[in-house]
């Protein structure tokens, strides 16, 4: 079985004080008491700004060795399709990456990027940019979602994020899947009525219930028999949802023994 690291995606909330972190704990305190709960996080701010090397290696020295940084793709490679942030991108990033912290870039693309011959070979040259790292595609529209395409990942070396989000028609299913070494899961939301309205800010609004994590179970004992690695990051981050979650899914999987420490 591979080694199973739990986290989740963002930690900086003033809202996760009180139900996550202690009510007064500073922000620039925060990810040295999350990293004493968990042992990998996903960075999102990437998405919003190209990290700059400074920034990271702080949050590097800031944790324990082991702790792992999954970094998500700045907006403009995987929603402009604009690849010349990346070696700005890749600069950023150097101080996980030399310090073995590097769990991998995530390259989350938006529900209008379907399945097309153009849109392939972007992923193609994706992977030939970022060949040096573990690369994590994952796609909301649901034209990716054949076996053709896992066999496209796994040639390239992609690694595909299984996503838990609502059964909405287009949107991607429930399907524990691996097609590298890494494998990624994913936990947005269930709640269909949010998804598509609105600004999308509350989109992942959500609290899931143990019932529903207990589903995951299985596949991800799939997933730790296929790859050597595998990720699993909650992304229910509103007051603090992600870190109940995340907590919670971390003692079921201990209970079974697949819970890497």
């Amino acid at each position: 079985m591979s080694k199973v690291l739990v986290g989740t995606s963002g930690y900086s909330y003033a809202d996760w004080r009180g139900t996550f972190y202690p009510k007064d704990l500073p922000m620039k305190e925060m990810l040295r008491y999350y990293a004493t709960m968990f042992n990998c996080v996903e960075l999102n701010f990437t998405y919003y700004r190209v990290p700059e090397p400074h920034v990271i290696s702080a949050m590097v020295k800031a944790t324990t060795p082991g702790f792992e940084f999954a970094i998500k793709a700045n907006e403009a490679t995987t929603h402009k399709l604009d690849r010349s942030v990346l070696g700005d991108f890749k600069d950023g990033i150097e101080p996980a990456r030399l310090a073995n912290r590097l769990a991998g870039v995530l390259c989350q693309f938006p529900f209008g990027f379907k399945n097309t011959e153009e849109n392939r070979a972007y992923l193609a040259q994706l992977a030939r940019d970022l060949k040096d790292y573990k690369v994590i595609v994952e796609f909301r529209h649901d034209s990716w979602i054949k076996p053709a395409i896992f066999r496209f990942l796994a040639d390239n070396a992609l690694a595909y994020c299984s996503v838990d989000e609502p059964k909405i028609p287009g949107l991607v299913p429930p399907d524990a899947i691996a097609t590298s070494d890494v494998a990624y899961v994913r936990f947005h939301s269930r709640d269909a009525s949010k998804w598509f309205h609105g600004d999308g800010k509350d989109r992942y609004d959500y609290l899931y219930t143990k019932e529903e994590l207990a589903e995951w179970l299985p596949k991800v004992r799939k997933l730790a028999s296929e790859a050597e690695r595998t990720y699993i990051f909650f992304n229910n981050c509103h007051a603090g949802h992600a870190a109940v979650n995340a907590t919670e899914f971390k003692q079921m999987l201990a209970e079974l023994g697949l819970l890497s420490e």
